[in-house]
């Protein structure tokens, strides 16, 4: 039974202090560049009133990794410190009632069989019992049969929270990269001929301003109102104009606002349709990571499957003092078996404490610090300019910015000659009356019209 109870702390240990191991510092890590209007800093954490040590920790596990963090993650020291930090760690405080019930049992049934079978004295005299009353005992059979069952259970619950997890962390990534893609898109194919300096950058502008207010939105969306609420409003504010701001805080789904402002934005730039609809794509991208996340944050995993966990590793360890009584029969009133209680449900209801902290993955995330980035990153990239860097410009500009649908079929509209083609009645009489060329449309005739868009300048 030594061997069983040493197995599961060895196994346990490093797994639950490691995954959710304290920010250094007690400080998480944010960007501090107030141009993005980042000026909250990570508040203190209170002491234990009316909000539970882990739900107001929540707010120092949203860590962004740097090159000296990852070093000091692999330090061969890692183990002794992680260890020390045992009883600060956030996580095991939060279970302090959980184990202190297993703890206050397990120290009943030491008394209890203490007065109901006797007990030993600090001389090693061995005095009778007081109540004729039977003894609280069981094997370690029913515990054994069990235990895989439970297992499986933890390990079922702790694999689909850090699923939820990672898919959140991928729709934030997701976020980051085509942010980055629709801004230096929209930079790059903004068509500068006859435009002003002044206008070319109050146009992407516009874009950067309204790709960043997206990704706001979404956080704030995805957040608790009494947390960020007056630092959405005060951001947006500080960068957009009053009356788009206004708009977007009115809105039922501020989300979806901001993407409606962000087409608007793309569409007013003047560049060519299809390189337009490229840029837009990304904007589809954006509502798909929203719609994701919103599933993740309204639907848990099944109640009925965290209730059944949650019942049965507590009644298991509610009871595991009645099967470790007699494997403890070498230690004095087997009373050893008070802190292997206290250490075990440390230990596995940790575990179950990790998946329930996962689960819900967006107020452990940094979203602040997405957000940041996001903003300077778009914000750099409009304000690079064609040649800046000594590279030649091609000085050909794209045409054909509007279309026109002629029997069904997108064609540029600048191009006259091709809309004329197009509406040639099928008798081979152009509209004046002249034989034309061919004795159908073209729109009717697949290879000539991939000929005619094919030799476009688009």
């Amino acid at each position: 039974m030594f061997r069983f109870a040493s197995l599961l702390l060895l196994l346990s240990s490093p797994a639950a202090v490691v995954a959710f191991a304290p920010v250094s510092g007690g400080q998480a890590k944010f960007p501090t560049d107030l141009s993005m209007g980042n000026t909250k800093q990570p508040p203190k954490l209170p002491p234990i009133r009316d909000i539970s040590y882990g739900e107001a920790s929540r707010k120092y596990r949203r860590t962004v990794y740097t090159h000296d963090d990852w070093v000091n993650h692999r330090s061969p020291d890692r183990f002794w410190r992680n260890l020390n930090a045992i009883f600060i760690s956030g996580v095991y405080k939060n279970l302090y009632k959980e184990v202190g019930a297993t703890t206050a049992v397990a120290t009943f049934v030491v008394l209890w069989n203490a007065l109901t079978n006797g007990y030993d004295t600090l001389s090693g005299e061995h005095m009778n019992a007081i109540l004729s009353l039977p003894m609280l005992s069981l094997p370690l059979a029913p515990y054994t049969l069990s235990s895989p069952s439970l297992g499986l259970l933890l390990v079922f619950r702790t694999n689909t929270s850090y699923q939820r997890w990672d898919e959140a962390r991928k729709n934030w990534g997701m976020n980051i990269n085509h942010t980055r893609d629709l801004v230096r898109m929209a930079t790059s194919f903004y068509d500068r001929t006859g435009k002003s300096q002044e206008q070319v950058e109050k146009d992407l502008k516009a874009v950067s301003l309204a790709t960043w207010s997206f990704v706001r939105a979404m956080k704030r969306h995805l957040s608790p109102p009494a947390e960020d609420e007056e630092d959405f409003k005060r951001e947006l504010y500080e960068r957009l104009p009053a009356a788009q701001a206004q708009a977007i805080i009115d809105a039922v789904h501020r989300p979806n606002r901001a993407l409606y402002d962000l087409s608007l934005a793309i569409e007013n730039l003047p560049m060519h349709f299809l390189r337009k609809n490229q840029v837009q794509s990304a904007v589809t991208i954006f509502e798909d990571n929203l719609g994701s996340s919103e599933r993740l944050l309204s639907s848990p995993v099944p109640l009925f499957y965290s209730r059944h966990t949650a019942r049965f590793l507590s009644l298991w360890l509610l009871l595991l003092p009645i099967g470790l009584y007699e494997p403890f029969k070498d230690s004095w009133n087997h009373v050893a078996m008070i802190p292997a209680t206290a250490a075990i449900s440390v230990f596995l209801f940790g575990i179950e404490e990790l998946a329930t902290q996962m689960e819900e993955p967006f107020t452990i995330l940094p979203m602040q610090a997405f957000c940041d980035k996001i903003g300077n990153w778009c914000n750099e990239i409009v304000s690079w300019t064609p040649g800046d860097n000594g590279m030649p410009v091609n000085e050909s500009t794209p045409k054909h910015n509007n279309i026109a649908i002629v029997d069904g079929v997108a064609v540029p509209a600048d191009d006259k000659s091709v809309v004329m083609q197009m509406t040639a009645p099928a008798n081979g009489h152009g509209v004046n009356g002249a034989d034309e060329k061919f004795s159908e449309p073209v729109s009717n005739n697949p290879s000539r019209l991939r000929k005619l868009i094919g030799g476009l300048n688009i």
